[in-house]
């Protein structure tokens, strides 16, 4: 694909220097549907990123479309604060009926505010309230979120960085296999909580990614995982699952948490729950930490009715019959097979592949290679973005809804951007 090199000026003088992925994609996009965005040449891009995992469901999905144009076109309400609406309510009933109730949880929702960040931010500060300490254990590569709360339980250096000031009343501990299989799990952690000399303040609570995307794809197994609540348990800790970009079925089941058998004390959830890119957050916990005081902790924006309107229309369209689990599962599987074709090819340069349900890293010794292999997919078509410290990871995270053949055209661009990065 030849791209020619489009009129920038305005981004590039007016915008800030904050800006990043379009760094990456030197082009003015202007229309999307399902897997696929077209700039304002006419060039065609298979989206392999799909908003970071806000639109798991495909761009400007019809189904939900649909339902948010009926609703704006009888003039819904589309701010509402905390205020009572239908639209909360048709969505409130039915993330009980269709997610809550048949895994039996019983969880409280809150509206913190209309990002992940903004949910994280609840998940600490209830967290804090409700153990009256101040300390949480994050781990390794972690991310959160960039405000403050957040940012202070995130691992990236460059990022915490940002900050301009300490970041404080965070301690981080390993990942799972982040001493590559040196130590037994948890030893450091228990050790710290169990020694009154040893300076570690009693968290409040552990926050933890069962994957860690912009960490790496770094995959917690089941095991780590249950340890790891068996450990929070021990210790009067609550665990907080912070399941913003894995979770609406990312891995396969709606929450990433279900197939470790484990039922956090919070849960974190944004980017895909409303179901077309619409910013939406929520705060799940348990009910007996539901110790708010009202306008305690509130947001402009935490109630965005047309985010409403179309999370209720994904999850009666996608999530009431099972089958959307099991065909992203399928879809793994055919992503990691295709992976896994492309690592033994590479074998030389130490190509090597992880990943869960819908979302992949394919790595190789040379870290810079994963940014050359991304830059060379966008220019035959392919979108992808690098994630992990070092961006040293090629990081795949297609909608659910893609087709097999979708999937097979860009796992062929993948392979070809390999080959011509070697």
């Amino acid at each position: 694909m030849t791209i020619t090199q489009p009129d920038l000026s305005v981004f590039t003088t007016l915008e800030s220097e904050v800006r990043s992925y379009c760094r990456g994609w030197p082009t003015v996009f202007d229309r999307a549907q399902g897997s696929y965005l077209y700039d304002e040449d006419g060039h065609t891009f298979l989206d392999f990123f799909a908003g970071a995992g806000s639109l798991n469901y495909g761009h400007n999905n019809p189904v939900l479309k649909r339902a948010l144009l009926d609703y704006l076109e009888r003039d819904g309400i589309t701010h509402g604060l905390d205020m009572a609406t239908t639209a909360k309510r048709a969505f409130l009933e039915t993330f009980r009926d269709v997610v809550l109730r048949p895994r039996d949880l019983d969880y409280k929702v809150m509206f913190p505010g209309p990002t992940g960040t903004n949910s994280v931010e609840a998940a600490l500060k209830l967290a804090r309230k409700a153990k009256g300490r101040e300390s949480i254990v994050s781990f390794t590569n972690a991310f959160h979120g960039m405000s403050l709360g957040s940012l202070a339980v995130t691992g990236n250096a460059f990022k915490r960085a940002g900050a301009g000031i300490p970041l404080v009343h965070g301690t981080p501990m390993p990942f799972d296999d982040y001493l590559q299989g040196q130590t037994p799990d948890f030893i450091w952690f228990e050790r710290l909580l169990e020694d009154a000399g040893s300076g570690l303040n009693k968290p409040a609570a552990t926050i933890v990614e069962t994957v860690q995307g912009e960490g790496g794809v770094n995959v917690a197994s089941p095991e780590w995982l249950r340890g790891l609540a068996d450990l929070c348990a021990r210790h009067d800790m609550l665990l907080i699952v912070d399941d913003i970009q894995m979770g609406c079925g990312r891995t396969g089941a709606f929450f990433s948490f279900e197939d470790a058998g484990i039922v956090p004390d919070i849960v974190t959830v944004s980017k895909s729950i409303s179901g077309y890119g619409l910013p939406m957050a929520l705060t799940l916990f348990k009910p007996e930490l539901d110790l708010w005081e009202p306008g305690e902790h509130n947001g402009t924006f935490r109630g965005h009715n047309p985010a409403f309107v179309t999370a209720a229309a994904a999850l009666d369209t996608y999530w009431t019959d099972g089958q959307m689990e099991k065909q992203t599962l399928s879809r793994g599987d055919q992503v990691e097979a295709g992976l896994r074709a492309i690592a033994a090819e590479h074998a030389g340069s130490g190509a090597a592949v992880r990943g869960r349900g819908l979302v992949w890293g394919l790595t190789f010794d040379d870290v810079t290679r994963a940014t050359a292999v991304c830059r060379r997919a966008f220019e035959l078509g392919l979108l992808l973005e690098t994630s992990g410290p070092q961006s040293e990871v090629v990081k795949l995270l297609p909608a659910l809804t893609m087709t097999p053949e979708e999937l097979d055209e860009g796992l062929r661009v993948l392979t070809r951007a390999v080959r011509e990065t070697a």
